[in-house]
């Protein structure tokens, strides 16, 4: 597939993933290991008749505890999505470029730039604008918000972690053992918990094979394909547009709405989270 269609095919395809949370209605944390488990059981046969699981140890502990963190980042979401709309969750959770750099800078000593800070600062902003300053000062966040927030940190961690092994390995085999990972991490998790897994309505058996076909392995197969090929920041300032497909998706089937100040905090969000990818111009020296 070409790069830019398969990119934009898989935005369309994770685009839905927070509808089917809400609408499946099920457990938060048993609907991200359906979405994980699902999609890891579709690619099993594939990878048996292709071989396609050798592996060097050191990426198979990169994989296995990338899928960890990956599911709880998923389950963490989910909980945010059954307490706040699915357009202000989905923003929250793509502020995880915004923490990738936070710890760039202050954990790997690593230069950021300048855009990024103003990126920072702007995407800021637009968070005391969405939840409100007067909240804010109270220290009166929603736990939707934080669990959001949460959600947004666990995915920067994932990046952070897994950054560069998809040099070394296929897209496949990768996703493989993510999320052979994730779904025993999250099946041991709804154990614990006693969280229903089995006696579920047709319609949200349906949610589930949704999240694990067209959002996890149709999603992010292409999206994984598509970075073989496009530059990285392109690829990161274009799934911002998830937050506004995923947007106009809780309008119609979910008959969500909102503030006028969620509204203006959302878009100045994601225009801060924009700066964060921007390059500086390099300067063309004159002789």
């Amino acid at each position: 597939m070409n790069p830019k269609a398969s990119l934009i095919v898989g935005i369309l395809c994770i685009s839905f993933s927070p509808i089917f949370v809400k609408l499946a209605g099920g457990s938060p944390i048993t609907s991200g290991f359906y979405r994980i488990f699902i999609a890891w059981f579709c690619l099993l046969p594939y990878c048996l008749v292709k071989g396609n699981l050798k592996i060097a140890r050191k990426d198979l502990m990169v994989a296995l505890l990338g899928g960890i963190v990956f599911a709880l980042d998923i389950a963490v979401w989910n909980l945010s999505l059954t307490k706040i709309s699915a357009t202000v969750s989905t923003l929250i959770a793509n502020l995880a470029p915004v923490w990738v750099g936070l710890m760039t800078y202050f954990i790997f000593k690593k230069a950021t730039g300048r855009l990024f800070w103003i990126g920072t600062c702007v995407a800021i902003t637009g968070m005391v604008i969405l939840v409100g300053y007067q909240h804010l000062f109270a220290l009166e966040l929603n736990a939707g918000i934080l669990l959001a927030l949460l959600a947004s940190l666990f995915y920067a961690i994932y990046i952070v972690i897994t950054r560069g092994i998809l040099q070394n390995i296929s897209t496949v085999t990768f996703m493989f053992y993510n999320m052979l990972a994730g779904s025993v991490f999250l099946f041991l998790i709804n154990l614990f918990l006693h969280n229903q897994m089995v006696d579920f309505s047709l319609s949200t058996w349906l949610c589930f094979l949704g999240m694990g076909v067209l959002c996890q392995l149709a999603g992010w197969l292409t999206i994984n394909h598509s970075l073989r090929f496009l530059e990285s920041t392109k690829v990161s300032i274009a799934l911002l547009s998830q937050t506004v497909i995923a947007g106009f998706l809780a309008i119609f089937l979910l008959n969500e709405t909102l503030e006028l100040n969620e509204i203006i905090g959302s878009a100045i969000v994601l225009a801060g989270i924009a700066v964060t990818f921007l390059r500086p111009k390099k300067q063309v020296a004159v002789s």
